[in-house]
């Protein structure tokens, strides 16, 4: 096993200090050996019945010593959420917006400084034919985004976490609040 630098040390040990978000069950999963020198990739999936949709994401942790002149720095945080709709959510103009906005206002609340952020919220209409005809067409809807961190990546997990529980339906996490069990937050 080759020798991590330093900074990607620290850095996936400000991983493992994040909590799961309520709701949410973290796992490490295998890395993309193409990215970069170094990386770290968590996914996660919602748990029990809090969650109004089913949502799973990838978080990605990409850290190379020589950073290619796009990143703008040695980290880079590669990002990707998926969840289920109702029809009537799924058909509303303005929902890759405000999946785009949940992002930014994650990162915005948790403190974790980001530049040269960029992605995509795609809305997914899923039809079932031939032997699968009577399925009821299903929408999704995926939010794919990368940008280089500033600072901790503990706060950038953290944020990421406030996205998946967002599209999720679940609550916010607030220090000293606890959110009414049977309650839908949507």
């Amino acid at each position: 096993m080759r020798d991590l630098p330093q900074a990607f040390r620290e850095a996936v040990s400000q991983l493992a200090s994040v909590k799961d978000h309520r709701g949410l069950h973290l796992t490490e999963v295998p890395a993309p050996v193409s990215a970069a020198p170094f990386a770290v990739a968590l996914g996660a999936e919602t748990s029990g019945d809090a969650a109004a949709a089913s949502t799973t994401g990838r978080f990605m942790l990409l850290h190379n010593p020589e950073p290619p002149e796009a990143w703008g720095g040695s980290f880079r945080i590669v990002t990707y959420v998926r969840a289920d709709l109702d029809e009537a959510m799924g058909n509303d103009p303005l929902l890759s917006s405000v999946a785009w906005d949940w992002l930014l206002e994650s990162l915005e609340g948790s403190g974790a400084g980001y530049e040269r952020l960029g992605g995509t919220a795609t809305r997914v209409l899923k039809e079932s034919f031939g032997a699968l005809d009577d399925a009821a067409p299903a929408m999704d809807i995926e939010l794919r985004a990368s940008w280089t961190p500033l600072g901790s990546a503990a706060l950038h997990l953290e944020a990421w976490q406030a996205v998946l529980a967002a599209f999720a339906g679940l609550p916010p996490e607030i220090e000293g609040v606890t959110a009414l069990p049977g309650l839908r937050y949507t």
